[in-house]
């Protein structure tokens, strides 16, 4: 039996649930005065306190949350709510105020960086924001940094989600991807000093694996004044000013990547773990918050703020500050990030913007007034540390002042500082470092294969029919092979379409001219010899040899979806009459082999016998039968319901097991049409009829070659007769 406490706690629950904080938190707080266990308590608290936050009062929910944790120290499971809350807050008013690119990470109207002044995000990887470096190119056929793809699936312990399309259904280990030979090639030769850049980055993180810390500090510091405008690199700098306990040089680092990338998740962490260095935990927490709400699924963020938060939330004793107790300042972020990007790159000092004035303009924002719920000497303290931090700023702004100097001295790579990425490229350009070395023309539709090496689709495809293996290097490609889901590599086509638009428009027009040529079903039109076909009727085929794998491929590609069938001939290659056939499905094997499903459509003359690459091919006509009115209509038709009805006999006198092995290949027989020449092929029965009949091809080619109807109703009509004289022998 459902108790009264019970229903009204389930009552708070939906409540809840349908976003009706204040009575889900009246009602939790009428139950307190019920219940004296204390883990009861701690449940009720926490999930009053809950309701407090998600209805917007703040101050209430932190003094909710602080009464649960003198019960016992809250965790995760108490603090998930309030974690949720405080990060969807965040991003949403990130959302509501400056507009940024997701694909950069850079807000619009941002200067300073000068880092996509030139549109270098063109080479740019989508999980770090930053320069391409050993570029791996997935089956989705975007590009990111090997390491970034490696340590993605070891930092966030799940499988590997390309960043750009959220795909993840074919991305298999990321450690049996290669480097993309060409656009890594490309992007040294383009791009020196930001690949010069990323080979001293590499060594410094070898130097930091083996604790040899102030070497890795050397090589970032040479990387640095070689891409002053790289937020990686100051990013991995900070961490290792960090080790070396440098905790102000590290929070500067930090601080100049998040301006340089206000909306790259990797780069608040950096700058939260100098504060806590620091001891500055308020401000840390807030940075995790913002990190969350970038990637609400980070769990190094999420273990981090739980813990500063549950410290942040226990019982005030003589070692915690009074002035934790202001917990709106943890909802500050966007201005914060807003007043980090609007203020000019050479200007913004680390501790230009205090935490105190960041706090009084977030306030507004956030609906709370600055002095609702703060008490007067938590205003002297914050007054009084407001002095401090005014004084420290004065001093970091100098500091970074001097540091701006250096760098404007330092010596920036001409091609990459100043000048455009177009100019840059424009230089040194060849466009042979853009043709595919099968056909040793411009890639077009470029496709890398998993050991790293490009080429274009229909070269690919043509090489994977005789050997499925790489034409390079020669690693066995069949599960590659298998799947069929060839995507073009993005930053490839990104990059031949910018930087070489004439020569790509010609070698559209060139494919253009193929597909226009290959498309046309009355000349040149592809001849599959093998068997026979007719109209109407399923022929399925087992595609193996090379020659005919393409010729398949080719009629999927120009959309026709049809080739020719005839029977082989001994003098000509192939008979002079055959049927035209229409691609239903194909069905591929991971050696290359498939079984295509076909149906007859029309009939046809062969012209001319041709050849193409490697398959036949024949100028044809199509044949229709010749119509009839009048006294031949009528007698047609009594022709025809005789032979219908002859060959129903005949189908109804087969075995049992003849029966259901034609109809399962087949189809059952098809009924009468209900006009007799309405289709230029005559009847469909009459051609499933020829396609079952125990008759040989050369018997059967005659009647495909017939233009009247009526010849055709009397040849199957003596093919039957004799049929029956047999069986009664």
């Amino acid at each position: 039996m459902v108790t009264e406490s019970e229903s009204m706690l389930h009552l708070a629950a939906e409540a809840f649930q349908s976003k009706n904080f204040d009575l889900a938190a009246d009602i939790y707080e009428c139950q307190l005065g019920c219940l004296g266990d204390p883990g009861s308590r701690l449940e009720l608290m926490v999930k009053r306190a809950d309701a407090l936050a998600f209805g917007g009062k703040i101050s209430e929910a932190f003094e909710a949350y602080r009464q649960a944790s003198e019960i016992e120290k809250l965790g995760p499971v108490h603090l998930a709510n309030l974690i949720e809350y405080l990060s969807d807050n965040i991003r949403r008013q990130d959302r509501g105020g400056s507009q940024h690119s997701p694909r950069t990470g850079r807000v619009s109207g941002c200067t300073g960086d000068g880092a996509t002044s030139g549109g270098r995000e063109d080479v740019s990887c989508g999980i770090c924001l930053s320069f391409l470096y050993e570029p791996v190119t997935l089956p989705c056929g975007h590009c990111f940094c090997k390491k970034c793809l490696e340590r993605e699936r070891k930092e966030k312990e799940r499988p590997v989600v390309c960043k750009e399309c959220r795909d993840s259904s074919r991305v298999a280990d990321v450690q049996s991807y290669r480097v993309n030979v060409v656009l890594s090639n490309l992007l040294a030769k383009w791009f020196p000093s930001l690949y010069q850049a990323g080979r001293l980055r590499r060594e410094g993180n070898g130097l930091y694996a083996e604790r040899n810390m102030e070497a890795a500090l050397e090589k970032y510091n040479q990387a640095i004044l070689i891409a002053p405008t790289d937020h990686i690199l100051f990013s991995n700098r900070s961490q290792i000013l960090s080790s070396l306990k440098h905790y102000e040089e590290a929070l500067r680092d930090a601080e100049t990547a998040c301006r340089l990338m206000p909306l790259w998740s990797k780069g608040h962490v950096r700058k939260a773990q100098a504060l806590v260095s620091l001891g500055r935990t308020e401000e840390a927490l807030r940075e995790y918050l913002v990190c969350l709400s970038m990637e609400p699924d980070w769990k190094l963020a999420k273990n981090e703020v739980h813990k500063l938060l549950s410290d942040f939330l226990a019982p005030v004793t003589d070692q915690v500050p009074e002035h934790i107790s202001d917990y709106s300042s943890i909802l500050s972020s966007r201005v914060h990030i807003k007043t980090s990007i609007s203020v000019p790159f050479q200007t913004l000092g680390p501790g230009s913007l205090s935490s105190a004035s960041r706090l009084a303009s977030a306030l507004p924002v956030m609906g709370i007034s600055e002095g609702s719920f703060r008490k007067p000497e938590t205003r002297r303290i914050e007054h009084s540390l407001l002095l401090k931090r005014k004084r420290r700023s004065s001093d970091e702004d100098e500091e970074q002042q001097e540091r701006n100097e250096d760098q404007k001295k330092s010596k920036l790579d001409p091609a990459e500082g100043p000048k455009s990425s177009s100019s840059v490229v424009g230089d040194r350009l060849d466009p042979t470092d853009l043709e595919c070395s099968l056909c040793m023309r411009l890639f077009y539709e470029p496709v890398t294969t998993p050991c790293g090496h490009t080429f274009c689709l229909q070269c690919l495809e043509r090489c994977l029919d005789h050997n499925p293996k790489c034409p390079l290097c020669k690693e066995e490609l069949s599960e590659y092979l298998v799947q069929r889901q060839y995507c073009k590599t993005v930053v490839m086509e990104n990059l031949i379409s910018k930087y070489l638009p004439s020569e790509l428009i010609e070698r559209q027009k060139i494919h253009q001219e193929e597909m226009a040529e290959l498309s046309n079903l009355n000349n040149n039109v592809p001849i599959f010899v093998c068997t026979m076909a007719f109209p109407t009727v399923p022929c399925p085929l087992h595609i193996f040899e090379p020659c005919y794998r393409l010729m398949i491929r080719r009629c999927m590609e120009t959309g026709t979806n049809c080739f020719g069938m005839c029977l082989g001939d001994d003098l000509k290659g192939f008979a002079d009459y055959g049927c035209l056939l229409e691609i239903r499905d194909v069905k591929f094997f991971s050696d290359g082999r498939s079984v295509v499903d076909t149906i007859g459509r029309r009939r046809f003359k062969v012209i001319q016998h041709n050849q193409r690459d490697g398959y036949n091919t024949a100028d044809i006509e199509y044949l229709e039968d010749v119509k009839v009115e009048g006294v031949a209509e009528r007698e047609l038709q009594s022709l025809h319901d005789t032979v219908y009805d002859q060959a129903l006999v005949w189908v109804n006198s087969l075995k049992a097991e003849q029966k259901e092995r034609i109809e399962g290949h087949f189809g059952p027989m098809p009924e009468k049409d209900s006009e007799l020449q309405a289709s230029p092929n005559g009847p469909s029965w009459c051609w499933w009829l020829l396609a079952v009949l125990p008759l040989e091809g050369r018997a059967q080619l005659p009647f495909l070659a017939l233009t009247s109807l009526k010849d055709r109703l009397s040849g199957i009509r003596k093919v039957l007769l004799f049929m029956a004289q047999s069986r009664h022998r």
